[in-house]
C-alpha cells in the first residue's frame, strides 16, 4: 500500500511539473514596439502585444514584428541618366511596418523585399532623370523614389516614410569636363558684368557731358578744378590744358579786330 502511495505521488509530481512546463512554455511577452502574429494550426489568428499573453504549445505558433522605423541602406547602383552620363548612386530608406499580420503572411522577408525594390527603383529613376537635375533637383529625385517605393511595398503593410540620395559618383573624364563647364561660366559672367560696367559709365558719362555744355561757365569750373588738383602734386612741369570753350569764345573778338585793322588802313 504505501508502495502504491508513493508511486501515485510520483506521478502527481510529474504531471504538476509537466503543467507548469506547459504553462512556462506558452507564456509569450512582446514589448511596446512589437506585435507578435499567432498562427494556430496554420491559420492566422491576428497580431497581439505588447504585454504578456498565452499561446498553446505545440498547437499555436507566434512570429514577432518590429514597428519601428527602419534604416536601410541602399548599396551603390551604376546606371546611366538620360543624358547618357554614367553614374554611381547610393541612396537610404526609413520605412516601417503598419500592418503585421500583411508583412508576415504576404512576403517572405520584407526587408529584402524592401531593399530589392528600392535598388530597381533608384536604377530606374535615375534612367530617366537628367545629370543637371541628378545634381540639382535632389528634393524632388527623393520625393520620385519614395512615391515608387511606397506605392510597392503598400501591399506588403509598409509604409516608406523618406528616401535620400547620399551620393553621387562621377567619372574623372566627367569631372574634368564639367570644371571646364564651370570655369566657361565664370568667365562668362565676369564679362557680362564687365560690360554692363563700361555700359552704364558709357551712359553716366555722356549725361555729364550733356549737362556740362548745357551750363555756361561749366567748362570753366572744371578747368579750375583740375588746376587746383594738378597743383597739389609736386611736379616740375605743370601743364595748363585750355578748354575748347574758352578758345570759341575768344575766336570771336580775334576775327573781329583783324576784319577792323584793313578798313582802318584804308581809311587812312
Amino acid at each position: 500500500m504505501s508502495e502504491f502511495l508513493s508511486m501515485g505521488g510520483s506521478l502527481v509530481c510529474v504531471g504538476g511539473l509537466f503543467i507548469i512546463a506547459l504553462i512556462a512554455a506558452g507564456v509569450r511577452i512582446v514589448q511596446e514596439y512589437e506585435r507578435g502574429v499567432i498562427f494556430r494550426l496554420g491559420r492566422v489568428l491576428g497580431a497581439k502585444g505588447p504585454g504578456i499573453f498565452f499561446v498553446i504549445p505545440v498547437i499555436d505558433k507566434m512570429m514577432k514584428v518590429d514597428l519601428r522605423t527602419i534604416t536601410l541602406d541602399v548599396p551603390t547602383q551604376e546606371a546611366i541618366t538620360s543624358d547618357n552620363v554614367t553614374v554611381r548612386v547610393n541612396a537610404v530608406v526609413y520605412f516601417q511596418v503598419t500592418d503585421p499580420v500583411s508583412a508576415v503572411i504576404n512576403i517572405e522577408n520584407f526587408r529584402r523585399a524592401t531593399s530589392q525594390i528600392s535598388q530597381t527603383s533608384l536604377r530606374n529613376v535615375i534612367g530617366q532623370s537628367t545629370l543637371d537635375a541628378l545634381l540639382s533637383d535632389r528634393e524632388e529625385l527623393n520625393g520620385k523614389l519614395q512615391h515608387i517605393i511606397d506605392e510597392a511595398t503598400e501591399p506588403w503593410g509598409i509604409k516608406v516614410t523618406i528616401v535620400e540620395v547620399k551620393d553621387v559618383e562621377l567619372n574623372p573624364q566627367m569631372v574634368r569636363a564639367m570644371a571646364r563647364q564651370a570655369e566657361a561660366e565664370r568667365e562668362r559672367r565676369a564679362k557680362i558684368i564687365h560690360a554692363e560696367g563700361e555700359l552704364q559709365a558709357s551712359q553716366m558719362l555722356s549725361e555729364a557731358a550733356r549737362a556740362l555744355s548745357t551750363e555756361s561757365g561749366a567748362m570753366t569750373l572744371r578747368y579750375l578744378q583740375t588746376l587746383t588738383e594738378i597743383g597739389v602734386e609736386q611736379n616740375t612741369t605743370t601743364i595748363f590744358p585750355i578748354p575748347i570753350d574758352l578758345i570759341q569764345a575768344v575766336l570771336p573778338s580775334i576775327n573781329s579786330d583783324s576784319a577792323d585793322k584793313p578798313s582802318e588802313t584804308n581809311s587812312e
